[in-house]
């Protein structure tokens, strides 16, 4: 009876991953309550999967994806590679998924997929290119570098090991690299082939655009900021020393506005501080000796200014990048219909007490106020150019009644605060990499040192910035469809169908089992981990293997090769289940694309297994 239920569960999920209908994360989630509600998973085994090294894995590389994305260091890489295919597609598609299978010959495909996966979505982007046209082949092409060497992939580890617990040497580092050398050919060549006509090139379909930002450069063109922003130096001999801005009036009496003070390290008090450090300017801020003030206002009025206070103006080299730091940045605020703001003045609403925010100007209807602004009445459709710390923009951003943020400043303070950090995070990469290839640690561990790395050297932000990075549905898909294959095993639904087509093509031989476990493991492995497949069949294979006096090495190779053919869904490996979200694909693009090469990779198989490693 559970063995009839565990496969009516399963084809119930099949049929709604195909619908698409509901959302993946939740099907996986329905079929996994619906394993513990009718007693053939216990909810310690349900909920096995939420702590898999895999999925833990999975989340730790979605942060250093993003610290390899937030410091520019994706950029670079994606323009070495533009620089190396020059104007020609076809050649950095190539190009691409070569470089994609070198880089998963010595880590996971899970691994390999999370470091490319940003740099890939920054090439699409830079050339204009549906991201969707080059997820899906790189998520292929990084199943296929599992069949590489021994550790690109733990299906190959298993098969090894079950040679040695049977009495037989384990497969070299190398033994595999044949069989994956010629399945990479062969999908690179389909993909090349079919890219245009089957690969999904809907640039709605993408979800990974990072939608609108406010770039400095276009605040600074937008609102005409390029001749209204100074930087003005106090000297000891200023008379403004030691008083605060409150009470100095600047923009009563000179129209002008402080943004930001830029303060040395010599001052009383701060001697913890770095040589230099920016505040937001406010209404308690006291001038000090050495100070910069940035201004905003008329040349006319800065000058006025200057004069009256002993102050010394310089020439600022990048206006629009003046406007932001590490600590303090910008963003438009749109009023919303029912704002509690309309009508009101600019001094009345006390925007700067309330808010810690700096109002910059007011774009009405592309007018941009700029002078004055403290008498001027807020208007339904005003936009606000405001500065302040990030921090207070993103509280900011929850006063959903009054005010609503355009664009995403958590996405544009991390930017901000990574610049210059890339050399960090391809180092932090590189480590990565090599704990993994020289196995210092398990694979997961190496991963979450590469995660807690991002973060302490500040490519990324903190943990709230770290936590936004991940790809939650596609972790909770993974965790949700792990236990499936506990299911099918406990059920003994796996053994019963393996042992069926023993007993069916047992009459033609070794060649004609060997055609049916590496089917059967294929058309698992579409809807269990690679790994628990692997697991099933391999001592499966060995026992069919031995009892037909046949080449053990054969069917362990052919195992392991079939477990990495994930292609035609969406759930047959964590890879395609990365790519799912960021491509914006359906269900029923890995079905067209994949079955297709599934078919055509069993005939490659067929033939170059037996050939390379004869019964």
């Amino acid at each position: 009876m559970q063995l009839t239920l565990t496969f009516i569960i399963l084809a119930v999920t099949i049929l709604l991953f195909t619908t698409n209908r509901i959302r993946a994360d939740l099907v996986a989630m329905m079929a996994l309550l619906s394993f513990v509600i009718l007693n053939i998973l216990t909810p310690a085994e349900a909920l096995a999967g939420f702590s898999n090294s895999v999925v833990i894995m999975i989340a730790g590389l979605f942060v250093v994806g993003a610290g390899i994305l937030r410091t520019g260091l994706a950029g670079m890489a994606g323009n070495l590679l533009l620089k190396w295919s020059g104007d020609n597609e076809l050649r950095l598609f190539v190009l691409l998924l070569v470089i994609v299978a070198i880089v998963g010959a010595f880590m996971s495909n899970t691994g390999t997929v999370a470091l490319m996966l940003p740099i890939v979505v920054s090439i699409a982007i830079s050339i204009k290119v549906s991201p969707s046209k080059f997820l899906m082949p790189l998520s292929y092409i990084a199943s296929m570098s599992g069949l590489m060497t021994l550790i690109a992939s733990p299906t190959n580890l298993i098969a090894s090991q079950t040679l040695v617990d049977h009495g037989f040497e384990k497969l070299g580092f190398f033994t595999i690299t044949p069989i994956g050398i010629i399945a990479t050919i062969t999908v690179i060549i389909y993909l090349v082939l079919v890219r245009n006509k089957l690969l999904p090139n809907e640039k709605s379909r993408s979800q990974s655009s990072a939608g609108y930002k406010l770039s400095p450069q276009k605040i600074a063109q937008e609102y005409d900021l390029h001749d209204k922003l100074f930087r003005v130096v106090v000297s000891e001999q200023s008379t403004i020393l030691e008083q605060k801005l409150v009470d100095l009036k600047l923009p009563a009496t000179y129209q002008i506005y402080i943004m930001k003070i830029k303060r040395g390290a010599a001052q009383e008090g701060i001697n913890l501080r770095p040589m230099t450090y920016q505040e937001l300017a406010g209404p308690t801020s006291v001038i000090h000796a050495g100070d910069e003030l940035y201004v905003q206002g008329l040349s006319d009025d800065v000058e006025r200014f200057a004069h009256d206070f002993a102050l010394t103006i310089q020439p600022i080299e990048d206006n629009a990048e003046d406007l932001v730091s590490k600590k303090i940045g910008v963003a438009e605020v749109l009023l919303t219909p029912q704002s509690r703001l309309i009508g009101e003045t600019v001094s009345k609403i006390g925007f700067r007490e309330k808010y810690n925010l700096n109002i910059l100007g007011i774009n009405r209807k592309g007018d941009y106020l700029l002078n004055n602004m403290a008498d001027q009445k807020l208007r339904f459709g005003d936009a606000i150019l405001v500065q302040g710390t990030w921090d207070e923009i993103e509280l900011l951003s929850r006063e959903t009644h009054d005010v609503v943020i355009v664009g995403q400043p958590r996405e544009q303070a991390g930017t901000i605060a990574a610049n210059g950090k890339a050399p960090i995070a391809g180092a932090i990469m590189l480590l990565m990499i090599a704990l993994m290839v020289f196995e210092v640690f398990d694979a997961v561990i190496a991963v979450l040192i590469g995660a807690v790395l991002m973060i302490i050297t500040g490519c990324l932000r903190n943990m709230d910035d770290a936590y936004s990075k991940m790809n939650f549905e596609s972790i909770v898909l993974v965790a949700a469809m792990l236990p499936m294959a506990t299911a099918l095993e406990k059920t003994g639904g796996m053994t019963i169908l393996a042992e069926g087509i023993i007993n069916v093509l047992g009459d033609f031989g070794p060649y004609g089992v060997l055609m049916g476990i590496y089917l059967l493991t294929v058309v698992f492995g579409q809807f269990v981990s690679n790994t628990a497949t692997a697991v099933l069949f391999s001592p499966i294979a060995i026992a069919a293997a031995l009892a037909m006096d046949a080449n053990p090495y054969t069917f362990m190779i052919a195992v392991a090769t079939a477990a990495s053919m994930a292609f035609a869904t969406p759930i047959a490996s964590p890879t395609n289940s990365l790519v799912l979200t960021a491509g914006g694909y359906k269900f029923m693009d890995f079905v067209r694309i994949g079955v297709p090469l599934q078919v055509i990779m069993f005939i490659v198989m067929m033939i170059a297994v037996p050939l390379l490693f004869p019964f």
